[in-house]
């Protein structure tokens, strides 16, 4: 799993995000709220097992994530993100990257967790490794590995999927 990063000192306040729930398809879209217009980047990460998840990239920034395809969801009662996270920008690829790419395609195993409340969901890209957490938005956290990849992404404060009466 190769999606590398640069992180870089926090550029202000924290941006809110926004979900949305499509409730014929279960997609799960989180969209940081200060989004810039025009799509430069789609990342798609597609798991071993046919999940899909969609990180939107605009100017070099992940500015909102996609759950298109659920991996299987485990409950930790306990799940909670960690407790020191530092507030950065983070930006996707290396200096300088192919000019004129619109859509990047990554092949990985994905695991998703969740408290019993599917309120905080961790998904986890790749192989297990040392990782820390960083904070991009409000409730939206990245996990990145040691040589500077991403390594998984924090969803928090997500509403209940909606149920028709």
């Amino acid at each position: 799993m190769n999606i590398p990063v640069r992180i870089e000192p926090s550029a202000g306040p924290l941006a809110p995000v926004g979900y949305r729930w499509d409730e014929d398809t279960d997609i799960l879209t989180a969209q940081v709220e200060d989004v810039t217009p025009g799509r430069s980047l789609s990342v798609d990460v597609e798991g071993s097992d046919g999940s899909w998840l969609i990180l939107d990239v605009a100017d070099d920034r992940i500015r909102g994530v996609e759950v298109a395809v659920w991996p299987t969801v485990r409950k930790l009662a306990g799940l909670k993100p960690p407790v020191e996270i530092e507030s950065v920008l983070v930006r996707v690829g290396r200096d300088g990257g192919a000019p004129g790419v619109s859509a990047v395609e990554v092949d990985t195993p994905v695991a998703a967790e969740s408290d019993d409340d599917e309120r905080t969901i961790h998904f986890r890209l790749g192989p297990g490794r040392q990782v820390r957490t960083v904070r991009i938005a409000r409730d939206m956290l990245l996990d990145i590995d040691t040589r500077d990849r991403l390594a998984g992404v924090w969803l928090l404060d997500v509403p209940p999927f909606p149920v028709n009466p």
